[in-house]
């Protein structure tokens, strides 16, 4: 599914709760070349104590990679999912010039979005 406006993203969360609703627009504005974390997607949407669901939505994104869930990480930079899942979003995050250092996303101001 390719969505490019917030107002075609909209249509295709219809058949989601308002929680992931919420995550899923929360994340596709993350641009190219900046990061999140679980917690500040949680601030954003209002639900500052919900980084954990925001996680779970996140895994469950039917909508990757038009909702660029890569572009979420843990507050310590690491990068959450399965060995396989891991690297692909490392590599990912590489390719969008994001810096990784020993594994982990280089958590800085310039690069934070949220």
């Amino acid at each position: 599914m390719n969505m490019q406006t917030e107002k075609e993203l909209g249509i295709a969360l219809e058949g989601c709760s308002s929680f992931q609703a919420e995550v899923y627009v929360a994340t596709f504005k993350i641009p190219k070349g900046k990061v999140s974390t679980y917690a500040r997607i949680a601030k954003m949407i209002g639900r500052p104590k919900a980084s954990r669901a925001v996680a779970n939505a996140l895994r469950a994104c039917p909508f990757y990679p038009t909702i660029p869930a890569h572009r979420v990480v843990r507050s310590d930079g690491s990068i959450a999912g399965g060995r396989k899942d891991i690297a692909a979003r490392r590599l990912r995050l590489r390719d969008e010039g994001i810096p990784i250092r020993r594994g982990n996303v280089q958590l800085t101001e310039d690069i934070l979005f949220g």
